[in-house]
């Protein structure tokens, strides 16, 4: 750790950062089983922030045991409103130490600390205390059976009860650390599961923090438990016969591999996987607020978001005008490291997500795409890449079908309706889709016709911790957020009583 970015941090953060952090397992802070450990880094300048235990598949082994035996203990004989409290104090905890947990994202994922204390901080402690209201409010029914094989005076009393998993393990990505932690702990705490929690090896740092509140909050020891490592950890927790469900946010790619991993025991799973939205601007639409909200869809956390609206499909008539407008304001965001609370536009994760995305941007170029902006490496150091606006591409170009996962937008004209939710469909992701116009009818006729599970009029990253969160086709299986989220970590039971 550096002086200079020593003397810029909240003194909590640059505590945390100056030991070596351990996994937690069974509510004890422990090294891993081999003693190994690796290196985050700062995205913004490449230096080492911190080393981390590397957790593998034997330390997969002693969370899960420690899971097990809380979840058949303490915690599965915990009342639900004994559970409420505990949630909801954790989005308490979030809340009083947004600037902390801001900063340590910010440092360890490169993101603006402004975006990550308002946006993810913040938005966590809501989901939290959103879930912790779930705790006692989950229901089952009764029902009356007909049971016409039973004799004419038999009677019956039935109803059905939601129960806990068990132990679940859960895979989270790099690009919103605490968030999609938040995502996945907080329902599945609230439904009365114990889980294993596997950050991405990219930013560990703010789950091993979380896991602190998590003791501070009064936590049974096992309840919650975090294995750092790389994708063994994760492969071993996926095809673990002791884990009753994995949920997973990543890339397609590595969603049917756990699914594969998942069969040993037929564990339940779930998955949030990768997007090339389609962003649609009619002529009819309110162009200032097209454009802001345009740039937002893909430059939003420098276009590592699983939703960005990475595919921009303009009506002919105001193409050329808009993509120019859209070129220009991306020219002009202040670009910098995450801790600077003016930056606009920070690093990409790593090295390695820097070498792809400027890899697809020099394949564009070379497929005959026009760079109407950016185009290349921002800077000297640092994993930093210009905003990039393609036009004059083609629909078999790999920046208009690939995920790329950086700042980067191909446009494309259409003429319709008809024309326009045809070329929208066309991919093998259906996440989410924003929709720009006036015309209420046509709105809502666009939004039907549109393959995807989250759909924004006017507006792009219309998120909200109510609205349930999911893809279709290949972006996944399953809904996040709201009451529906409760689905994913509950099992019904009937019962059925002979009176």
């Amino acid at each position: 750790m550096t002086a200079t970015l020593n003397s810029a941090l909240h003194p909590a953060v640059a505590d945390f950062v100056s030991r070596d952090r351990q996994l937690l397992i069974g509510g004890q802070w422990v090294d891993a089983a081999s003693g190994r450990t690796f290196a985050t880094h700062d995205p913004a300048t490449g230096e080492v922030i911190t080393r981390v235990a590397h957790g593998e598949a034997a330390d997969v082994d002693r969370a899960v045991a420690a899971a097990r035996a809380a979840y058949e203990g303490p915690w599965g004989r915990m009342k639900p409103n004994e559970r409420e409290r505990l949630i909801w104090r954790v989005g308490d905890i979030l809340s009083e130490r947004a600037e902390i947990f801001g900063q340590l994202e910010a440092l360890d994922n490169g993101k603006s600390v402004t975006i990550a204390t308002a946006v993810d901080v913040s938005w966590s402690a809501d989901v939290w205390r959103y879930n912790a209201g779930l705790a006692t409010k989950i229901k089952g029914s009764s029902i009356t059976p007909s049971m016409p094989f039973a004799g004419p005076d038999a009677q019956f009393h039935a109803y059905t009860r939601r129960e806990s998993l068990g132990v679940c393990g859960q895979i989270v990505p790099w690009n919103f650390p605490i968030l999609m932690a938040t995502w996945k702990l907080a329902p599945a705490l609230a439904a009365g599961n114990t889980v294993v929690l596997k950050p991405a090896e990219q930013t560990p740092l703010s789950a091993l923090m979380l896991g602190e509140v998590f003791e501070e909050a009064g936590f049974p020891p096992g309840v919650v438990n975090i294995v750092t490592g790389f994708g063994d950890a994760g492969a071993a927790l996926s095809a673990h016969l002791d884990v009753d469900k994995v949920a997973f946010t990543g890339s397609t790619e590595v969603g049917k591999k756990i699914v594969q991993a998942a069969t040993g025991n037929l564990k339940k799973v779930s998955l949030e996987l990768g997007g090339k939205s389609p962003n649609i601007v009619f002529a009819d639409a309110d162009i200032e607020s097209a454009v802001a909200g345009s740039v937002a869809a893909w430059m939003f956390n420098h276009g590592q978001c699983c939703v960005a609206g990475t595919r921009l499909f303009v009506q002919r008539s105001i193409f050329d005008e808009f993509t120019q407008a859209v070129a220009d304001a991306a020219s002009q965001a202040k670009i910098g490291p995450g801790l600077d609370p003016t930056t606009e536009l920070g690093p990409l994760v790593s090295q390695e997500q820097f070498d792809r995305v400027n890899s697809y941007i020099q394949q564009g170029l070379a497929d005959g795409a026009r760079a109407l902006t950016g185009g290349g490496r921002w800077g000297d150091k640092g994993y930093f890449i210009e905003p990039t606006v393609f036009v004059d591409v083609k629909p078999e170009f790999s920046i208009v079908e690939e995920e790329i996962f950086g700042p980067v937008v191909a446009a494309l004209p259409f003429d319709d309706e008809d024309d326009v939710a045809r070329a929208a469909n066309d991919s093998i992701y259906g996440l989410a889709a924003g929709i720009w116009t006036k015309d209420i009818s046509k709105a809502h006729r666009t939004a039907a016709a549109v393959k995807a599970g989250s759909v924004w009029v006017n507006q792009y990253n219309g998120f909200d911790t109510a609205l349930p969160f999911g893809g279709f086709k290949q972006s996944g299986w399953g809904r996040e957020l709201g009451d529906s989220a409760l689905d994913l970590y509950t099992q019904t039971k009937s019962v059925n009583i002979a009176l």
